[in-house]
Formats: structure tokens, sequence, C-alpha cells
């Protein structure tokens, strides 16, 4: 019995539980595969939305690294293009989708508090809004686009050093998210699993386990630097 909803083969497990069966493992992993896949693109609209509010009430960046957040602007929008390029289902990265549009709103938000602007700034502003269109639309030269999904972990890498850096050094996270980057953190790893039932390219797998690293690092340092509350003072009578 084959029955899909969304992509989503059901026939296989309903098939087997009608016939008092467990369902197979061939048959189970590619199922909760993606409906994990269906649910990482869910959570995926609201996993910067904590980093945002946080900055809109506090009003301010403190310890954000403006380049990590630009970095990670051009890692979605590579990761993407190539994922649209590839046809690959929407359950394999969907999330990217929602993850870029989210970045490009923090970088606004953190241009906005971060005032007065640089020169260097807005000319990478605006290269970006001319090339990313070009590459989303897989308008590149295919040797050149390899090139580029290839470069994308090593983007991703170097947009979480400088936050990792940022955070030694202060002995401090500032003002970055916890909820934020467990999601993240959580995101990478169940990535991991979806990918490799989707055949996903190693590329991507490799790029998810990164993910798992330095988003596990900077969510330790988010632990380890957080201020104790502080004790009140008890009143002399």
């Amino acid at each position: 019995m084959k029955m899909e909803i969304f992509g989503i083969d059901f026939g296989c497990a309903f098939g087997s539980l009608s016939d008092g069966k467990l369902p197979e493992k061939d048959c189970l992993l590619p199922l909760i595969s993606k409906i994990l896949g269906y649910c990482i693109v869910a959570a995926s609209t609201t996993v910067k939305l904590p980093q945002i509010l946080k900055i809109l009430k506090n009003s301010s960046v403190r310890g954000l690294s403006l380049a990590a957040f630009e970095l990670e602007v051009v890692g979605y929008t590579i990761a993407l293009a190539y994922c649209l390029h590839n046809g690959l289902p929407f359950s394999a990265y969907g999330e990217l989708l929602f993850l870029l549009v989210q970045a490009i709103l923090l970088v606004a938000i953190i241009y906005y508090f971060s005032q007065p602007l640089g020169m260097k700034t807005w000319i990478l502003a605006l290269a970006y809004c001319a090339l990313a269109p070009t590459v989303l639309a897989g308008q590149v030269d295919p040797v050149l686009f390899e090139a580029l999904y290839a470069s994308q972990h090593a983007i991703f890498f170097c947009a979480r050093v400088p936050q990792i850096w940022e955070n030694f050094k202060n002995k401090s996270t500032g003002e970055l998210s916890f909820l934020t980057c467990l999601m993240n953190f959580a995101g990478s790893l169940v990535r991991v699993f979806t990918s490799l039932q989707e055949q996903a390219p190693t590329s991507m797998i490799m790029g998810s386990v990164l993910g798992i690293v330095t988003n596990g690092t900077i969510l330790s340092q988010i632990i380890l630097y957080q201020k104790p509350p502080a004790k009140k003072e008890k009143k002399v009578q």
C-alpha cells in the first residue's frame, strides 16, 4: 500500500502496523527522516527570532560579531542556491530559505544599532544585493558553482570563528541568544541524520557536522560565561 502526503510515504509504515507488525528499519527510518526534515523546516521559521528580539529589547549589539552574521548570509545564500540547482527535496534544505530571510533581517538590525557604518560595509552590502539574485537563479558557470558550494563550509566555519573569538576575548557572550544557539545546534544534529537518509552529497553531511562543532562551541561558551544571578544582601535589622 502506498500513501504519500507532502512527499512522505506513510503506506509502508501504516501497512505494517495494520498487519500487526512493527515497521521494518528500511521503511521506518526514511519516514522518521522525512518527518524530522519537515520539523526542522517548521522550526527554522523562528530560529533567529529570539536573537532578533533580544537585540531589539536591549537596543544593543554588544558582544556580537558583525562579520560573523554577514558571512552567515553569504553561506546560506550559496547553500540554498546549490540545493535549488540540484533539485533536492524541500525537506532536505527548506530551513535554508527561512534562515536566509531571518539572517538578512538580523544583519539589517545590527547595521541599525551599529551606526555610523563605514564605507566598506556599504560596499559589501551592495555587492551582495547585486550578486545574490544571480547565484540563487543558478546563472553561474557549473565549475564555479561547485567551487562556491565547496567553499560555503569554510564560509560557515569562518562565520563562527569571529564570534567564538569575541566571546573568548570578552569572557562574555554579550547579546547572544541562548535559545537561538541551542536551536542551531539541535538543527545541525538532526540534519546529519536526515541528510544520510536522503542520500545527500557528502559535502552537505560534513557541513552539518561542522555546524555541530561550531554551534556546540558557542553554546558551551554561553553556559560557561553566563553571570550567576546577583545575591540580594540581607538588610541589617
